[in-house]
């Protein structure tokens, strides 16, 4: 069994800070988009509107609950168990627009939830524009039949997640300890013999011990099966000498992700290729991280960049930098030779929180190496969020 972190509860004060600060950057960056009505239904949405945490895997691919958000007013939300979430006077049932709880006939089902839709917005004198998450196509379908002026609600949750309160910054600060008191338990437990699974399973016990939420994929492998990169863990057998690397992408207690990524020598004597990828994604991004400031557009970043060898080049990671807070968010920073077709600008801003990547594993090579850490936008600078230490044996030292 492994050992606890001690027990972490935001008081009731902070957190009706932290309910508060987020319904009022979702209404801000309503406002800015001039809607007057937001219809969500993506579960990282409703956590961070309302702070619902109902069944949130199972609402990615079977929607059941929705949450009206009006620009002023109270909210309403369909089918949730719970009765006591923040800001939420009026619950009602859904009608369910997936065919799972509603059938094969969902134009049935999409008219009826429009009904309620129609009800809402003319019970509260809403008649300007609407934001709406991703429905049933038969929703879109109708509802651009109508004189409804209708955006995308993602557009604008994303621009309101994008600066952290203090509160969210205390409770991301806890997923990341969770998440790295359970990368020292893997680290302790790790040895030849033990699979990919296995070490993998330890980082799931210690995040649901913690009152922790999911991870977002498999991201561990061994030896070979490290280069390239996102190959997820099997029963492969962990050998003496290899390399593992993973990546946590680990939403942890109160929804908030710590995404740190390392990658160790399963014994003591490390191969010159091993050290020399190792050494790569270290300067990498330790020199990355000391080019984020507020002002500084994702272009500049881009152009900035610590510049990677060639052989390194092919097997590159899909970026250098990206958002996060409750999930993997906006914006995402793209290497050089990928900007052309993906870039998109930006600026930092404080108060953002950011991570830093690399994989650095050649083309004909046998293993790469997977880090990553979690840094906070300052006033002047960045704060480095995730610690854990680095591998010293690859570093030579």
């Amino acid at each position: 069994m492994f050992s606890m972190l001690p027990d972490f509860a935001l008081s009731e004060q902070q957190l009706t800070k932290l309910y508060d600060y987020r319904l009022g950057r979702l209404r801000q960056a309503m406002a800015q988009a001039d809607v007057d009505l937001c219809v969500l239904n993506n579960p990282i949405s409703l956590r961070y509107a309302i702070d619902c945490n109902e069944y949130p895997l199972f609402q990615t691919h079977l929607p059941t609950l929705y949450l009206f958000v009006p620009i002023d007013g109270p909210l309403r939300l369909y089918s949730a168990a719970g009765r006591s979430y923040p800001h939420v006077s009026e619950y009602q049932r859904a009608h369910f627009v997936n065919v799972f709880d509603g059938g094969f006939d969902l134009r049935a089902a999409a008219e009826n939830f429009l009904a309620d839709l129609k009800n809402y917005r003319q019970q509260h004198g809403l008649t300007g524009k609407l934001a709406i998450e991703r429905f049933s196509p038969f929703v879109n379908q109708a509802l651009l039949a109508t004189d409804t002026t209708v955006l995308d609600a993602e557009i604008i949750v994303e621009q309101a997640k994008l600066i952290k309160s203090k509160e969210e910054l205390l409770c991301m600060r806890r997923s990341i300890a969770v998440a790295q008191h359970g990368i020292g338990q893997m680290h302790q437990a790790m040895q030849p013999g033990l699979t990919e699974n296995q070490l993998w399973s330890i980082l799931h016990q210690v995040n649901i011990a913690h009152d922790g939420n999911w991870i977002e994929g498999h991201m561990l492998a061994s030896g070979a099966r490290t280069n390239p990169w996102l190959q997820e863990a099997t029963g492969k057998v962990i050998e003496e000498g290899e390399l593992v690397a993973f990546d946590t992408d680990m939403i942890g207690p109160m929804g908030y992700i710590a995404d740190v990524s390392r990658t160790w020598l399963c014994g003591d004597k490390a191969n010159q290729q091993q050290k020399d990828a190792y050494r790569h994604a270290y300067d990498e991004i330790h020199y990355n991280m000391q080019l984020i400031k507020p002002g500084v557009s994702f272009k500049e970043l881009c152009d900035n960049a610590f510049v990677r060898q060639p052989k390194y080049k092919a097997h590159r990671y899909v970026c250098s930098y990206h958002g996060v807070g409750l999930s993997d968010e906006y914006p995402k920073i793209y290497y050089q030779e990928d900007w052309p077709r993906d870039g998109y600008d930006g600026v930092l801003q404080e108060n953002m929180v950011l991570c830093v990547e690399s994989f650095s594993g050649a083309e004909g090579e046998k293993e790469g190496v997977k880090l990553e850490n979690q840094v906070l936008v300052t006033a002047d600078g960045f704060e480095l969020l995730s610690d854990y230490p680095f591998d010293d044996t690859l570093l030579g030292r």
